[in-house]
């Protein structure tokens, strides 16, 4: 009997130690992002679509870098808003969430009406975010 029992605890170790690295490997993917060429895993179906503006249904995929929106050239959504500033809002990824982010714009960033500060502000699918007057949906 004594035999059977060290079998068995050695199983049930075994046992434990596999849940424990397994779930430090999902902890580990969790911050890094998914791995492979060509997968991009659920943070490539966020999709933004502007309603209001020049752009006006225009979709974008987001980028786990993020996009800055903005009257400038420059910026990586460029908008023709005379109310925009030139490099006036970050919209992005962050923890598996879309994000918008103020980079201090002269008339403000808004998410469902309420002004949104410099810190990045969680966003969900279905909210609007103006940017001067023009509107961006998170899909």
């Amino acid at each position: 009997m004594p035999v059977l029992f060290l079998n068995i605890l050695k199983v049930l170790f075994i046992v434990l130690l596999y849940l424990f690295l397994w779930q430090i490997a999902r902890a580990v993917r969790a911050n890094l992002g998914p791995v492979g060429s060509g997968r991009s895993g659920r943070r490539a179906s966020e999709i933004v679509l502007i309603r209001g503006g020049e752009g006006k249904g225009e979709r974008v995929r987001l980028r786990s870098s993020g996009h800055v929106i903005g009257r400038s050239e420059q910026a990586d959504i460029p908008i023709d808003d005379p109310y925009a500033s030139e490099f006036h809002a970050r919209v992005g990824l962050a923890d598996d969430a879309v994000v918008v982010t103020d980079l201090g714009s002269t008339n403000g960033t808004y998410l469902n009406g309420r002004r949104v500060g410099n810190t990045p502000t969680p966003v969900r699918k279905g909210d609007t975010v103006q940017i001067g007057k023009t509107i961006l949906e998170v899909r």
